[in-house]
């Protein structure tokens, strides 16, 4: 079975993988070897800058997890820099609509014209790579997964979801819940996210979705998610520390 997540989402498999809010290579590394099969790295929720991602990325190719970073910011100029670093691809927060799913992918595939290129970061082997072979291979192997998270991403679903270049409907369903003005979870909420999962199946693009529990997995994965981030890096600690100290009783 192959590691690269880029085909493993279009081949449909199950992934399972978690956010990581932590600016530490440790829990990268950890997690690799704890068999997730991805991580995304969440600089929209946590403080975690450029030169800490530099390091987690080093930690992802060692222990050979595959990582992301999800990102705050309208502007899409954040991306290029860590895919330099290596990163396996991007979450976008908030895309609202087809020209703004073009705009991510502009920042993201070369065979677009509007990435910067040079093949001298760690992404390139340091310009091991010619600049052919980098385009070639970052553009292969680079995923985007877009954020579905408003009410009114919902009326442009079709259109997201056939940009060739978008990889994946990715839920957010805590802000998809607050901009509908719905309960999380909620009768409302779970008929929104069945109607990505629709577009999704149309136009063969995979869908993911953010679950707190692992048990949520197996019921939205036989409506048709393939994808899911579960909890976070703080999330797995607070809980088993938690428990640890229950234990006083």
């Amino acid at each position: 079975m192959t590691n690269d997540l880029r085909t493993r989402i279009k081949a449909g498999e199950l992934l399972i993988g978690t956010f990581i809010k932590t600016p530490a290579p440790h829990n990268v590394e950890i997690l690799g070897l704890a068999g997730l099969d991805f991580a995304v790295i969440d600089q929209e929720h946590a403080p975690i800058g450029i030169a800490q991602m530099d390091m987690m990325a080093l930690a992802s190719r060692a222990a050979g997890l595959p990582i992301l970073s999800r990102r705050w910011g309208a502007s899409r100029d954040w991306i290029a820099p860590l895919l330099d670093l290596g990163l396996n691809g991007v979450m976008v927060p908030h895309v609202m609509d087809a020209a703004d799913a073009h705009a991510v992918c502009d920042a993201v595939r070369f065979s677009r014209g509007k990435r910067g290129l040079s093949p001298s970061p760690r992404a390139g082997n340091y310009g091991g790579m010619n600049i052919p072979t980098y385009r070639e291979h970052s553009d292969a192997h680079s995923v985007v997964m877009v954020q579905i998270e408003d009410a009114s991403a919902l009326d442009h679903l079709d259109d997201i979801a056939a940009i060739g270049d978008v990889d994946m409907l990715f839920i957010g369903p805590a802000d998809l819940a607050q901009s509908m003005g719905v309960s999380y979870p909620s009768p409302e909420l779970d008929a929104a996210i069945l109607r990505v999962i629709e577009a999704g199946q149309k136009a063969g693009t995979a869908v993911g979705l953010f679950v707190g529990n692992p048990a949520q997995i197996a019921d939205w994965h036989a409506r048709g998610v393939t994808l899911f981030v579960c909890g976070s890096d703080q999330s797995m600690l607070r809980g088993v520390a938690t428990q640890l100290a229950a234990a006083k009783g």
